[in-house]
């Protein structure tokens, strides 16, 4: 999986509301990154533990947009809803809304759980279900490392390199004109590669991290796996 602090961003404030294991995780990570950080949530014992990652870690007595307030969730640039229970996630993120919260990232149980939190104004993730996705996606071919989705169209990927392209240039890959992919990155030899240059060769055990539409890279893996020897 991507590392989420990787993506944070040193000069914004986040909020963290909820404290099941997904939201502890994703605490640990931002709390690494050391970024300005908020956590609260009902549980006592996991804000004890958080403390320990965290000094802004406190205990909330419900979600009601004067408890979020005294909590600070107001000063936040980015809040993160992790909450479990469907009527707290949603009534939390309509308080935070409400308050001016700039950005709001919810969790969602179901479909319809996260078409309420969409028309609250929340950005909607679903934890279990992309997990289960790129799972499954792994399963599928070996080539295929890791994906995330950034909306319906585009999503980033990252896979090994085919057998089929090792020793070829990136101009006589051409993924983009077979395939309509493109590469923002290599990994080469452990060493990260941004600017990627027609005349560079891929080598045995590179990995690509490419960005286009799903079946686009599908199509990639099904022909990548059909060159196998």
């Amino acid at each position: 999986m991507f590392n989420f602090h990787s993506e944070a961003k040193q000069n914004v404030s986040y909020g963290i509301l909820g404290t099941d294991r997904f939201g502890y995780t994703l605490v640990e990570e931002l709390a690494e990154s050391g970024v300005d950080l908020l956590v609260a949530g009902k549980k006592s014992a996991d804000i004890r533990e958080l403390r320990n990652v965290t000094e802004n870690a406190q205990i909330i007595r419900d979600y009601s947009k004067t408890a979020l307030k005294d909590a600070g969730f107001k000063n936040c640039d980015v809040v993160i809803v992790c909450l479990e229970d469907m009527t707290d996630s949603i009534l939390a993120t309509l308080n935070l809304g409400n308050m001016g919260v700039k950005k709001i990232i919810s969790r969602a149980s179901s479909t319809e759980h996260g078409e309420i939190l969409e028309k609250l104004g929340a950005e909607v993730i679903y934890p279990e279900r992309d997990m289960a996705v790129r799972l499954a996606s792994r399963f599928k071919s070996n080539l295929i490392l890791d994906f995330v989705q950034l909306n319906e169209v585009l999503s980033i990927f990252k896979a090994q390199i085919p057998d089929v392209l090792a020793g070829k240039t990136v101009l006589e890959a051409s993924l983009r004109r077979s395939f309509d992919l493109n590469i923002i990155a290599v990994v080469q030899n452990g060493k990260l590669i941004e600017r990627i240059r027609p005349d560079m060769t891929f080598q045995q055990g590179d990995v690509l991290f490419l960005s286009g539409r799903k079946e686009d890279f599908s199509r990639f893996i099904r022909w990548a796996d059909s060159q196998k020897k």
